[in-house]
């Protein structure tokens, strides 16, 4: 009787959807998958199921308010890390596809009322999850560049000798750079291109919003300008060096905890093995005895 139930209300809640889908004009499969794939930037292809959370968190997009600050930080922040979407829909993508979790919680409550409560906690976690998504890939990409950044500061104090165009710095130096430091190099350059240098550069540096790229903005609009900044870059390259060396061995410290635990599986390995030999000589020896 219970399969028959689940059954009918599956097949009920499917013609609803249908009818639903129908009367509201949704998008379809394609249509929300695509969206999904322009919106996050990624060359994988989109699921199914996120791409009809994807089409609630449009619809939802449309009632979602947020204050001028808020909406210029957080379209920030998605430009840079790569997504092409509004900050009400990326909002509204984390409140539906928690949303969405949470719907699980009704069958729960006749079949399973253990289950509701971690389907809750999973649903919060789902929704800061995926409201941090941005800000995590803008500090892995923030990260990747500033590790490129000391190397970089070198090339243009080496450059200065000889050249003072910033724009084929820039140019020379995207055949050496890493994957994240290329795709913002091309923005800036093409941004140069298309507008004043000097602003294009403070525009770099706001996306970002890293203290490092803002001391080498600081330095390429002072070669701009004119400036002497030959000592500049020697300094700053000598900084950026010793911040380097202080990651490098931030890094080399945690290296150490992970090394211990094989290290201990190691020994428990070699205890077993002269136990087993242990073992083994001993029930030898009583079989011999008896």
């Amino acid at each position: 009787m219970m399969k028959q139930l689940f059954l009918a209300g599956i097949l009920l809640a499917t013609g609803l959807f249908f009818v639903l889908s129908d009367i509201l004009k949704l998008p379809t499969m394609k249509t929300a998958k695509a969206m999904l794939g322009a919106g996050k930037g990624s060359k994988k292809a989109a699921k199914t199921i996120e791409a009809w959370i994807m089409s609630g968190a449009v619809r939802l997009s449309k009632h979602i308010r947020m204050d001028e600050y808020k909406h210029s930080r957080m379209e920030n922040i998605l430009k840079a890390a790569g997504y092409s979407m509004t900050p009400e829909v990326y909002t509204a993508y984390a409140i539906t596809k928690a949303g969405a979790i949470l719907l699980g919680v009704i069958p729960c409550l006749i079949l399973l009322p253990l289950v509701t409560p971690i389907l809750v906690i999973l649903a919060i976690l789902t929704y800061f999850k995926e409201i941090r998504k941005a800000d995590e890939r803008l500090k892995a990409k923030r990260d990747q560049i500033e590790s490129e950044l000391p190397r970089f500061v070198a090339t243009v104090e080496q450059t200065l000798k000889s050249s003072r165009d910033v724009l084929a710095m820039l140019e020379n130096y995207k055949k050496n750079a890493g994957p994240a430091f290329v795709r913002e190099l091309d923005v800036l350059t093409a941004d140069m291109r298309s507008s004043s240098y000097e602003a294009a550069l403070t525009r770099s540096e706001a996306r970002l919003n890293s203290p490092m790229l803002s001391d080498v903005v600081r330095g390429l609009i002072g070669v701009l300008r004119g400036d002497d900044s030959a000592v500049y870059f020697q300094m700053l390259a000598h900084d950026f060096k010793a911040l380097e060396l202080q990651r490098l061995k931030g890094q080399a410290q945690k290296i150490p905890p992970k090394i211990r635990v094989f290290s201990f599986v190691m020994l428990m390995c070699f205890l077993l093995t002269y136990m087993a030999i242990i073992a083994v000589q001993i029930l030898t020896s009583l079989g011999n005895m008896f």
